[in-house]
């Protein structure tokens, strides 16, 4: 086997644990003995467990001395919830640390690597583009402050989301569905607009064959028409509002459990971001609708889109599309799509990629 077989492998084990470390990154290690043997792994599952790197040294034991630890994330150098990576590393006397990506975060970029280097083990780096896509959320929270924002939009193939009477359900099937909701487990927030709740009064949760997980749930509502008895506000919410809601409205919101925040007038979506990315928030889902799209589409804030097109020809002038807004007035500023991917979930396709 290769490096990048082993990088592959470390990657693999740390794919389905993105958004379930937040506000840490997934990581994955692999252990490797001199004649290329397998020794451990290790995977990073939640924030204050123990890293990949030091889970796949301490199944290895003695036998980690003289071995090569291949790593997606380049290891930590510093004390948070758990100790320095670097020195569990240097004490088993690890002989070659392979990683994928460096460590993003501004204040200790380098570190890890430099670290290693200097207690005399030799450091090289392998697939970096894959691995830095695996810690797209964190790494994009680090650079801006700003969690990582997904758009999400189910359709037909003419690109609408309901009749022109208003019929939406079920546009796509129950495998599209279920599919979704591995989307929603992978971020810490998902959002909607107050027509969304209105409409089909979602509980904005991700049914897992795990369990039912709860990320944090947002209407992005200017004048708090939100329902208090809609589920979103009784399960809690944070209602991102104007000042033009009523005092009256807030309160019977807030009443509820719900967290009612007042956006400025200028770049309410921006504004929002930074509240977010100040509260620890890595990734947020944009579910819809058309008008919550078109808000982030517009503000050039969407860094990746998932698609779920139906085969289905719904048509008509007054059938709702999918993206609202002002749009692109030109091809050459329209949002284009980069790594994209493409599968068939039951009957409809899932398309998918990130923002250029």
């Amino acid at each position: 086997m290769t490096a990048h077989d082993y990088m592959t492998k470390a990657l693999d084990l740390a794919r389905p644990w993105l958004g379930r470390t937040s506000p840490n990154p997934p990581v994955g290690a692999v252990l490797v003995d001199s004649a290329g043997r397998v020794l451990s792994t290790g995977v990073h599952r939640k924030a204050g467990e123990r890293h990949a790197e030091v889970e796949a040294l301490e199944v290895a034991g003695p036998a980690a001395r003289g071995a090569t630890l291949y790593v997606t994330l380049e290891p930590c150098n510093h004390t948070g919830r758990t100790g320095p990576c670097t020195e569990a590393i240097l004490r088993a006397g690890v002989s070659h640390v392979v990683f994928g990506a460096r460590d993003p975060n501004p204040n200790v970029a380098g570190g890890g690597a430099e670290r290693l280097r200097a207690g005399g083990v030799r450091t090289s780096q392998v697939m970096k583009e894959d691995a830095e896509y695996l810690v797209r959320f964190f790494a994009h929270h680090a650079r801006t402050g700003r969690p990582w924002v997904r758009a999400k939009m189910a359709m037909s193939l003419d690109g609408r989301t309901a009749t022109r009477m208003g019929a939406s359900k079920w546009i796509t099937g129950p495998e599209a569905r279920r599919h979704a909701h591995r989307l929603r487990a992978e971020v810490d927030a998902i959002l909607v607009g107050v027509n969304t709740v209105l409409a089909d009064d979602p509980a904005l949760t991700a049914r897992t064959p795990e369990g039912t997980l709860e990320p944090l749930r947002i209407v992005l509502d200017s004048t708090c028409r939100t329902p208090p008895g809609s589920a979103v506000a009784r399960r809690g919410t944070l209602i991102a509002t104007t000042g033009r809601a009523e005092p009256e409205a807030r309160r019977r919101l807030e009443e509820k459990g719900c967290e009612v925040l007042v956006l400025p007038k200028k770049r309410p979506a921006h504004a929002l971001l930074d509240e977010l990315g100040r509260r620890g928030v890595l990734s947020l889902l944009v579910e819809g609708g058309a008008r919550a799209l078109g808000t982030f589409f517009d503000a050039a804030l969407v860094r990746e889109v998932h698609a779920y097109v139906a085969p289905l020809i719904i048509g008509g002038e007054g059938a709702p599309c999918a993206i609202g807004g002002e749009g692109a007035g030109q091809l050459a500023s329209a949002h284009a799509l980069d790594r994209l991917q493409a599968e068939q979930v039951g009957p409809d396709m899932f398309i998918c990629g990130t923002i250029t």
